[in-house]
């Protein structure tokens, strides 16, 4: 299934008082692996930056001077995204500032019905633990030392790598280690199967091995499975 991984920054915290969108990052994922397609654009928000949000993200005024507006990306942003599932982190903040910038627009909202919120999959995951996404990642094991500021397409990595976690983890990464097991030994990232120190016993009583040989004697010489067993 295909899912967009997003985030954005802002110039604040309210798009109705006068907030803007600065930058939007996606990060494209099948089956919650990233396939390497991203959408990523700085924004001209068209006021100043308040040093606050400065602080978070790094991006000023004079930075965006020269970026686009939301109105030039928004079809190129919206056929990225198309109809598929959002994976956002604390979805109620980015979708307002979305849906705020395409009413300015005239283009439909985006439906919270399509929003996959992983701030609400970690609260029910872990009850009265601190889930910001710094947090997650610690817990998790995932390598945050990029991140020395938010942005908006390194924060959709790695909050790809945070969804698959919530949802169970790698999978298609599943190997079963000796301790686990006690039945393999891992060359590489194969895993070499141990020979039975005594075979099983035969389950097919002789009457039914019997059976069974009258049985293909009735299929004749041109049976086709005839074919198989001459080759092994």
């Amino acid at each position: 299934m295909r899912e967009i991984v997003l985030d954005t920054e802002t110039t604040g915290l309210n798009p109705l008082t006068g907030d803007r969108l600065v930058e939007i990052g996606c990060v494209e994922i099948l089956n919650r692996i990233p396939t390497g397609q991203v959408y990523h654009v700085y924004l001209n928000p068209q006021r100043d930056m308040p040093v606050e949000a400065f602080n978070v993200h790094g991006l000023s005024a004079e930075f965006l001077a020269d970026k686009p507006l939301f109105a030039h990306v928004v079809e190129d942003f919206l056929a990225f995204i198309g109809n598929d599932p959002l994976v956002i982190h604390n979805a109620a903040f980015d979708i307002g500032f979305i849906n705020a910038e395409l009413a300015k627009v005239a283009r439909p909202a985006l439906t919270f019905d399509r929003v996959v919120d992983t701030l609400s999959l970690a609260r029910r995951r872990h009850p009265g633990a601190s889930n910001r996404l710094d947090d997650l990642m610690a817990r998790y094991g995932i390598d945050s030392s990029r991140r020395t500021k938010h942005g908006a397409l390194l924060d959709s990595e790695l909050l790809a790598e945070v969804y698959a976690e919530l949802c169970g983890g790698k999978q298609t990464a599943l190997s079963l280690s000796v301790a686990e097991t006690g039945a393999s030994v891992a060359v590489g990232s194969v895993a070499v199967p141990q020979q039975r120190p005594r075979p099983l016993a035969p389950r097919v009583s002789a009457a039914e091995a019997a059976a069974h040989e009258a049985f293909v004697a009735t299929l004749g010489d041109s049976a086709i499975w005839k074919d198989y067993a001459a080759e092994s």
